[in-house]
């Protein structure tokens, strides 16, 4: 809608005509700089084997904690599915709640399925209300899910319905969290997980 597609964030050049090859190119400069969206965009593309690249999962895993140690939040939410997906829940977790701490909704929609998954019904409806009122769809048809069965409590269906008290609420407290003390945290936490 913006009239941007297929333009380059960096130059804002037209993009629409490049092959793979040069895509590749222009992203593996980006990759070189250490720009953390270059990093994840190129694990992605290795994860699910576009822009002409081979299919590697590995390298993938190695390039979204590389982006996920430079405090990208998707590269952890991206992690955390491989490793939720490999059966390590304890490194599934703190990749989810280091994306959710950043303000990803799906990670922390993800923290919500856990939490059932573990009977803590309550603390599933919690990250379930901070997703929703972050605009996470899935969240808010679950708790509507929820409270259609009456598995939600009064309070949070309260929660649930003012999205927009919520919402502010929310963003206020990411933005009081938010120091480099807690961003140098989770890099070290990534490095020894």
């Amino acid at each position: 809608m913006s009239g941007n597609e297929n333009r380059c964030p960096f130059c804002n050049s037209d993009r629409g005509s490049e092959t793979d090859d040069e895509m590749v190119e222009e992203i593996m400069k980006r990759v070189e700089a250490n720009d953390a969206a270059s990093i994840y965009l190129l694990g992605n593309s290795y994860e699910n084997g576009l822009l002409g690249l081979q299919q590697d999962r590995a390298k993938a895993t190695e390039l979204y904690a590389r982006a996920a140690n430079l405090g990208f939040s998707k590269a952890h939410n991206n992690l955390a599915n491989v490793y939720h997906e490999g059966g390590n829940m304890k490194k599934a977790k703190f990749h989810f709640e280091a994306a959710a701490m950043a303000g990803d909704e799906v990670a922390r929609f993800n923290l919500g399925v856990i939490e059932v998954n573990l009977g803590n019904m309550g603390r599933a409806v919690k990250h379930w209300n901070i997703a929703a009122s972050a605009g996470c769809y899935r969240a808010m048809h679950q708790l509507t899910v929820f409270y259609k069965k009456g598995c939600g409590s009064r309070e949070s269906i309260i929660v649930m319905l003012s999205i927009n008290s919520t919402l502010t609420a929310y963003n206020n407290s990411c933005v009081e969290m938010r120091s480099e003390a807690r961003d140098a945290c989770i890099r070290f936490k990534t490095e020894i997980n």
